[in-house]
């Protein structure tokens, strides 16, 4: 079972909500405007379908057939419970010499990414995601298959975090 406890952000910024579990590690989770992105996204994309699904068939002449909107509506539902579960289970831990990045519900995925490892270090924030106030850090290593990505940072934490993966990237690949 995991806690979340609040404390202090190691910049020194305003407090930050974090995750313990059950080993006592600390974990950051992601910011909850990935999730309220999400959702509207879903949102706009279904919203069409149930309209859609529930108008024409009437208009057409089979009234029967307005339950199709249904099938969109449950869909919607499902995966808006869905995209909640997905969010919290996205959560990311600094070590000494690694970065740790834990996601998935159903099947959980664990990404160890050693800082010397890393090649590039970028944040991208496309427009839904600034409209949100978020960025998303991502990490290339010379193994295209240990890439990894950490969503729904705020732009100073995804900025503070590539600062300081770069400078340990840089300090452990001096050392090889």
């Amino acid at each position: 079972m995991d806690t979340v406890a609040e404390g202090p952000r190691p910049d020194g910024g305003s407090e930050v909500a974090e995750v313990v579990d059950v080993t006592g590690e600390h974990w950051r989770p992601v910011q909850p405007g990935l999730l309220r992105m999400r959702r509207l996204l879903l949102a706009l994309w279904l919203t069409p379908l149930v309209l859609a699904g529930a108008l024409l068939p009437p208009l057409l002449g089979a009234g029967a057939l307005a339950a199709l909107g249904l099938v969109p509506l449950a869909l919607g539902l499902w995966g808006w419970r869905a995209l909640g579960r997905n969010w919290r289970s996205w959560r990311y831990r600094e070590r000494d010499d690694d970065l740790l990045i834990s996601r998935g519900v159903l099947w959980r995925q664990l990404t160890v990414v050693p800082y010397g490892r890393m090649q590039l270090v970028e944040v991208t924030s496309g427009p839904f995601e600034r409209k949100f106030g978020l960025a998303r850090l991502q990490l290339h290593t010379a193994a295209a298959a240990t890439d990894a990505t950490i969503p729904g940072l705020t732009p100073p934490d995804a900025e503070r975090l590539r600062d300081r993966l770069t400078e340990l990237g840089e300090a452990r690949s001096a050392g090889l």
